[in-house]
């Protein structure tokens, strides 16, 4: 493989690096379709992004897998938060970033199954509308999905925060990693 493909401990390869930025665009999408669900029901524009949020959830759910395998793939060659200001506590964000990544669709996934509505994001069908509900199966999404979102919004916030910190006041350069 050719080497800028690969992560290296002074920065991420184009793989790693393409992952992160069309992530941070779906993810910029599905929460403009969750604060105009909040902000702007029942109009045109969020009628129109609504419509997209299952599909992107799907996509952003198979993508952190993908990019969690590719990570693990590189984890010898990555750079890493132990030198940097709050290290551990970069670590830690990531995980749970990662963490809620995989669990927010999967509740969601959960939920469409134990509807009985059946799931065919991109019109490939992962299981078929039975009709018969499973509350135990809708209940997990029900009660936390929406409120796991906005945490994630949350984290995601605080990353960018503490991007522009490192950027800003430290001057450490720690963005061109992965820019």
């Amino acid at each position: 493989m050719h080497s800028t493909m690969m992560d290296t401990p002074a920065r991420y390869g184009i793989v790693s690096r393409l992952f992160h930025w069309v992530m941070v665009v779906l993810l910029a999408w599905q929460f403009a379709s969750a604060l105009l669900r909040v902000f702007a029901e029942d109009t045109a524009i969020e009628g129109f992004f609504w419509s997209t949020h299952y599909a992107v959830g799907f996509t952003l759910f198979l993508l952190v897998i993908l990019r969690g395998l590719w990570g693990l793939a590189n984890l010898s060659r990555r750079p890493g938060h132990a030198a940097i200001r709050f290290g551990r506590l970069a670590t830690l964000g990531h995980l749970v970033m990662y963490l809620l990544m995989i669990v927010i669709p999967f509740l969601a996934i959960l939920r469409a199954y134990g509807s009985g509505r059946g799931f065919a994001p991109y019109g490939f069908e992962i299981f078929a509308a039975t009709g018969e509900r499973i509350p135990a199966l809708i209940a997990p999404a029900s009660a936390v999905h929406g409120l796991f979102g906005w945490v994630l919004l949350a984290l995601i916030v605080g990353h960018i925060a503490m991007v522009a910190m490192h950027e800003a006041v430290w001057k450490d350069r720690i963005a061109a990693r992965m820019a």
